[in-house]
């Protein structure tokens, strides 16, 4: 059956793993025949040009950011015009964006889906009219991470009444139905481009793609790799990634003594050709949902070492089969595991053809049963 399928963001046009789901999500449910469109609630700050030859529309409802929310703590500071005006400017162009949503959803046939990919945009289509249409909030972040956020309450809260919750594992879905939201489900992550046949021969360079952000773990990848390093000379830290840290981790680099080692390589387009002959794949974030970063690097057969920071890390990576985890936050565990496969080609030959194989589970056709079944699941 073709559906009309609407996929909210905060944004539609940004660098991030979210941007970049919706964006494969829209490519692979367009051909299989169903009718797509991305929506967006504000431009991006950090813009990606995902092309103008694409099988689905792109909307974004503001022209720019909106004023930030305001709620006021004391009962003084309801007296401050000047927050008053924004607080009203704000709830006017909130109004504003829901009536363009409601006239592409007035365009939907029968049987019409709405996933909203982030709370923050489910707060934009509350307000919209959503009689006749399926409802699917989705969080792609840990349980674990979201529960340390302000996000928690607001996906309890804004979330509360959607057809389903998808999360993005099984794990994450359980603990989401032990808070009271009983109608939450996992569905992964699809693999973000086919398994690369045998590539290049690996080169002793160690790579890392990702937002240089704190959740990240940039910081304390550096701590790990002058730990790594030390004894392992010939070897480089290639970082792909911006951000608004990149000034201090330059200057972190910098005073471990590092700057012969590590490159920052900047942003990236070709996922593949970066990966295409790297040693290792490392990901030192504090926190994810379902990394790609991940899924990426065991395509191209590359061997992953991973802080075990979220159920998603831990369903991808098989610690000790194709790949190796290391306690969160622990540095000097993540060095030795990065030092295990710096120091053995044939472990990181054997793992990387092992996770080159065990990615294929994640195969989009198989995702996609799971999303369509879902979708039969709700109009029945």
């Amino acid at each position: 059956m073709s559906r009309d399928i609407f996929i909210v963001s905060n944004s539609v046009d940004e660098l991030g793993g979210v941007a970049s789901w919706s964006h494969r999500m829209a490519e692979l449910l367009s051909g299989r025949g169903h009718r797509v469109q991305l929506i967006g609630i504000t431009p991006a700050v950090l813009h990606k040009d995902f092309g103008d030859d694409l099988p689905y529309t792109m909307t974004t409802l503001h022209d720019e950011q909106p004023p930030p929310a305001w709620t006021p703590r004391y009962p003084w500071q309801q007296l401050d015009v000047r927050a008053r005006r924004r607080s009203a400017a704000r709830a006017a162009g909130m109004r504003e964006a829901a009536e363009r949503m409601n006239a592409l959803f007035r365009t939907a046939r029968p049987g019409a889906v709405v996933i909203v990919t982030q709370v923050w945009a489910m707060e934009w289509v509350a307000l919209a009219d959503l009689k006749g249409l399926h409802v699917i909030g989705m969080s792609h972040e840990s349980f674990e991470t979201c529960r340390a956020s302000s996000r928690f309450a607001r996906v309890q809260r804004y979330y509360a009444d959607v057809d389903r919750l998808v999360v993005l594992t099984d794990e994450d879905a359980d603990a989401w139905i032990r808070q009271g939201m009983n109608s939450t489900c996992g569905i992964p992550n699809p693999l973000p481009f086919p398994v690369a046949g045998t590539g290049a021969p690996a080169a002793r360079t160690v790579v890392s793609i990702g937002r240089l952000h704190q959740e990240k773990g940039v910081d304390l990848l550096l701590e790990t790799w002058a730990e790594a390093v030390a004894d392992r000379p010939g070897w480089q830290l290639r970082i792909y990634g911006l951000g608004e840290e990149e000034e201090a981790l330059r200057a972190q680099c910098s005073s471990l003594g590092l700057d012969g080692s590590v490159e920052f390589a900047g942003r990236t387009d070709d996922v593949p050709g970066v990966l295409a002959g790297a040693g290792v794949f490392v990901l030192s974030s504090r926190g994810e949902g379902f990394p790609i970063s991940l899924m990426e690097a065991m395509a191209c057969g590359v061997p992953c070492v991973a802080f075990d920071c979220a159920p998603g890390v831990h369903e991808i990576v098989r610690d000790g089969e194709d790949g190796l985890l290391a306690q969160v936050g622990n540095t000097s565990a993540l060095a030795r595991q990065l030092g295990r496969l710096m120091d053995d080609q044939e472990l990181r030959d054997a793992m990387g053809e092992r996770a080159r194989a065990a990615i294929g589970r994640y195969a989009p056709e198989r995702v996609l049963d799971r999303w369509e079944e879902l979708f039969a699941l709700l109009e029945a």
